[in-house]
């Protein structure tokens, strides 16, 4: 179940600055109130962002409510004046803008955050961190991006007998799901995915940017032959642009794949990253521990040992 990221009393979430802004008669936020953006007077702003709790059997989440919950917030703010911090970060930033909302929606999916990730993310970061445990803690945070993305899979019901003969109800992965990896950082995800999914198929795609253009090229592309009847987790760590990905769903799209059908399994990515994605395939998931204006790019080098 989708639910709205709130402002903590105490500090924002690091994933999204929201300046709460204090007005002569401040008023206590309720648990389930949205916290209105008054930036520069623009009441057209609501800071919003999708978390996971628990399995989604189904990506088409109503837009409906992102679109309530935008003119709710606006409401607030126009009922309070519009006054508030004029230094708020641009609304391309941070995904706290209505209209990237819009644009954006459900497709965007984030980890719920906690403090093991969040140190997880740090050491990644962190110019100092040893190549030991920058892959270790890589590592794991890919494991939990792969945990989740293999949460978003459809599962069927199905009985089980345990062992003292009582009858269990449970579920199990439908068949016809498969991996691609966008080489060369992407491969950094592969082990992740194989830890959980021993017997599933890799496929590969290379592409670079050409040096005078600046273009995504693709140089080479293999996949299972019936990858047109399969779910696709699509592992490429770093979204800082997006262009990269972009060329790589052209790619799948041509070989027969939907992109209702591909989940994107990243670890960092950028406003724009994530925004021009969904703008180019609106049907296509993104999986991603955060959203920041500032991205690793550094992780390919670091983690393969040729920085």
């Amino acid at each position: 179940m989708a639910t709205e990221l709130r402002c903590p009393d105490s500090m924002p979430c690091h994933n999204q600055q929201v300046n709460c802004a204090s007005t002569q008669n401040p008023e206590p936020q309720q648990p389930d109130e949205l916290i209105p953006d008054h930036a520069g007077g623009n009441s057209d702003s609501a800071a919003k962002l999708t978390l996971l709790r628990g399995r989604v059997r189904s990506s088409s989440v109503p837009a409906e409510r992102d679109l309530q919950a935008c003119g709710d917030a606006t409401l607030n703010s126009e009922s309070n004046g519009g006054t508030g911090n004029s230094d708020a970060p641009a609304s391309d930033s941070l995904l706290g803008d209505c209209e990237l909302s819009r644009q954006i929606g459900a497709q965007l999916k984030l980890l719920p955050m906690n403090d093991q990730i969040r140190e997880l993310q740090t050491i990644i970061r962190d110019k100092t961190a040893s190549r030991g445990d920058f892959m270790f803690s890589a590592d794991r945070l890919i494991r939990l991006v792969v945990e989740e993305g293999l949460n978003q899979l459809p599962y069927k019901e199905c009985m089980v007998t345990t062992p003292t003969g009582y009858k269990y109800e449970g579920v199990k992965f439908e068949k016809g799901n498969c991996g691609v990896s966008i080489m060369r950082s992407g491969e950094a995800m592969e082990q992740g995915l194989r830890d959980c999914c021993r017997s599933i198929r890799i496929g590969k795609i290379l592409i670079q940017s050409d040096e005078e253009t600046q273009r995504a090229k693709v140089y080479y592309a293999k996949f299972p032959p019936d990858i047109y009847r399969r779910k696709v987790l699509l592992m490429y760590p770093i979204l800082s642009t997006g262009n990269t990905v972009i060329e790589a769903v052209k790619v799948l799209i041509e070989h027969g794949v939907q992109p209702s059908v591909i989940i994107l399994l990243s670890l960092f990515s950028t406003p724009h990253g994530a925004k021009s994605i969904i703008q180019e395939f609106p049907e296509i998931t993104i999986l991603t521990t955060e959203v920041h204006p500032v991205a690793p790019t550094h992780f390919g080098q670091k983690y393969f040992g040729t920085d």
